[in-house]
């Protein structure tokens, strides 16, 4: 059985519950998103209502390395606020030390995004997503395979971890188990907003917002990039070969998941939002820079004429024009010190 089914087979069961039957709480507040005009809310399951304690208890959850086997990999390491959330390296290697298969994408605006990876389709949800790296074996990230019930046993020693999945899950009486981990990360995920970048800003109106040669960026890219890196997120969420598919032995793509060789080499889109932070690139981070994927493009795409150093010059700088700087600083999604001072601790 494959790391998916038994993931998701995971999550159906629920069958992990380790803290007391508590009190019923006050029901969680109605959300509000805080998103430009014009901008329609991402889409929430309807058995994952969204409320302040659970994007806290998400938060908290997304900063701790005790969700990896042995305490020393958290979510946060592979996805870093200051490059977007994602990481420096070409490829994460797991808790074992067992490499990396793909380069780690960022989650700017990643609620809106759907399939979820490089190479499956059948991880859709954020709830599905989010077990992956923590139970995951193909590769090995955090190495929690067969452990829920060390993972509830750690959280439920925490009073704070108590009180915060008590105001989280009030209709739970705050069972601390793992379908309950994953509904928090997956909500805190869905604040991981991104729409004040200077293209963001120029669409909106501010026309001073890019730069003269970013604009004849903007112009370039949507001649020869928009085509696959459309919309809002600059994604057609589809899934393209780029390069020779003989070639891709060690990594055969969507092919790993779903076994077809029509398959094989292809890859999801991934998003552009605040690029610029969010190096090396490539599904493998292969390529280093943004002028190489570029070029990279343009040689393995019919009829891409980007070969001009100007031309590419002038896309990276549209490119830059997708950094939200906000977003990269933002205290709402770092490191949540001090956050147990606002739930009850027993």
């Amino acid at each position: 059985m494959n790391r998916a089914s038994l993931i998701l087979i995971a999550l159906a069961a629920g069958v992990v519950a380790t803290a007391a039957a508590r009190p019923a709480a006050p029901q969680p507040s109605a959300w509000q998103w805080d998103l430009p005009e014009g901008i329609a809310p991402p889409p929430v399951p309807a058995d994952n209502p969204m409320s302040q304690a659970k994007v806290d208890l998400g938060r908290r959850l997304f900063y701790d390395a005790d969700l990896s086997i042995d305490g020393t990999m958290a979510c946060s390491n592979c996805h870093n606020q200051r490059r977007g959330f994602a990481d420096s390296t070409r490829t994460r290697p797991g808790v074992h030390g067992d490499a990396g298969r793909r380069n780690v994408q960022g989650l700017a605006n990643v609620s809106y995004l759907s399939p979820l990876t490089w190479g499956d389709t059948r991880l859709t949800t954020l709830e599905q997503q989010a077990m992956v790296p923590v139970f995951g074996d193909d590769p090995v990230e955090m190495g929690m395979l067969g452990q829920d019930a060390e993972l509830a046993r750690r959280l439920s020693a925490d009073g704070c971890y108590r009180a915060m999945f008590l105001a989280a899950f009030p209709e739970t009486g705050g069972r601390v188990d793992t379908p309950a981990v994953a509904k928090a990360l997956a909500a805190f995920q869905r604040t991981l907003l991104s729409f004040d970048s200077p293209v963001d800003r120029r669409q909106r109106g501010d026309a001073g917002a890019l730069t003269a040669e970013a604009k004849r960026g903007e112009a370039l890219f949507g001649a020869h990039c928009a085509s696959c890196h459309a919309g809002q997120d600059f994604t057609d969420r589809q899934f393209h070969a780029l390069e020779d598919p003989a070639a891709a032995m060690t990594d055969t793509g969507l092919a790993h998941a779903t076994g077809q060789a029509s398959d094989r080499g292809r890859y999801r889109t991934p998003s552009l939002r605040n690029v610029a932070l969010t190096g090396p690139y490539w599904h493998d981070g292969s390529v280093e820079s943004m002028g190489e994927a570029i070029a990279r493009h343009a040689r393995v795409l019919p009829g891409n004429v980007l070969t001009q150093e100007r031309e590419r010059q002038d896309i990276i700088a549209f490119l830059h024009g997708l950094t939200d700087q906000r977003f990269a600083t933002d205290p709402r999604f770092a490191y949540p010190d001090g956050i147990c001072l606002a739930y009850r601790a027993d």
